[in-house]
């Protein structure tokens, strides 16, 4: 295996078998080589395959500042996110945990802790995502010998959930955080109910909630279709749930300028109206 280009004594840029650039990394394994000289094999210690020439420059960057093992440590977490999800995730993922990571475990080295506004709503909203965080913190433990708190799974929990959504910046996944806890806020003081957080139909529901605000935050055009005679059919059938969804739309227009447009009402009211049903089918008003 030929280098490509040093990075650092203990990082390379090769070229894989795919014609795909490979970071390469072990410790001394570029100590005294130039472009061109061969790798010890036995040096090497963790491969990271990059998907484009953007990447490439961002982990070059993020080796002058962030030691390998915090990037070892973030490749470590996204391959857990892996295995739950059964898909790959984008190298921009391993570039801004790493950073996070390292920023992070120092300032809990100097006792400086932040605390997680909205630990209590990535716990409800994102629960797979929240395990992993939690799994996350425990290889902390054991790897850096760091005692992270709880509010850190919730940190690295959004940082798997912006790596499944594509155009998306983590200021966005808070705003998206937040907005999604300001809806259910608004269904459960409506119905006066507690949600199963860990039922199917509250999961589908915060997706549908997931996207909805994603579209809103990045300015995305609903492709509208023509189903006033559908709607009038569900305001008709599900006149609570329409109340509701129109209570949200009266929100969102105060607050984010945002103006629902009928089909959005339309699914709305159908998500408000499913996920109420059950709760009531199960005795669960939280009064």
């Amino acid at each position: 295996m030929l280098i490509k280009r040093v990075l650092t004594n203990n990082a390379v840029i090769t070229i894989g078998d795919d014609g795909k650039d490979k970071i390469v990394c072990g410790k001394g394994i570029a100590f005294k080589k130039r472009s061109g000289d061969e790798i010890d094999p036995s040096l090497i210690n963790q491969v990271f395959i990059l998907q484009n020439d953007s990447n490439v420059i961002k982990f070059e960057q993020l080796l002058k500042d962030v030691p390998i093992e915090y990037i070892r440590l973030a490749y470590d977490i996204a391959e857990m996110a892996k295995m739950e999800f059964a898909k790959s995730f984008h190298d921009s993922m391993i570039v801004t945990l790493s950073d996070h990571l390292y920023t992070a475990i120092q300032r809990c080295k100097e006792g400086l802790l932040i605390k997680n506004a909205l630990l209590w709503d990535i716990k409800n909203f994102y629960e797979i995502e929240y395990e992993i965080g939690l799994r996350a913190v425990e290889l902390i433990k054991d790897k850096m010998k760091i005692d992270f708190p709880e509010d850190e799974a919730g940190f690295i929990a959004l940082h798997i959930v912006n790596a499944q959504l594509d155009k998306n910046s983590m200021e966005n996944i808070f705003k998206v955080t937040k907005l999604i806890q300001e809806i259910t806020t608004i269904v459960k003081y409506h119905f006066h109910i507690e949600f199963d957080t860990g039922s199917a139909y509250y999961y589908r529901f915060i997706t549908h909630l997931k996207f909805f605000s994603l579209r809103l935050f990045n300015h995305d055009q609903y492709d509208e279709n023509d189903e006033t005679e559908l709607l009038d059919m569900v305001i008709e059938k599900y006149t609570t749930a329409y109340d509701c969804a129109k209570k949200i739309k009266d929100f969102l227009i105060h607050k984010y300028d945002y103006h629902l447009k009928d089909d959005e009402l339309l699914y709305l009211t159908i998500h408000i109206h499913r996920i109420v049903t059950k709760m009531n089918a199960k005795g669960g008003d939280g009064k």
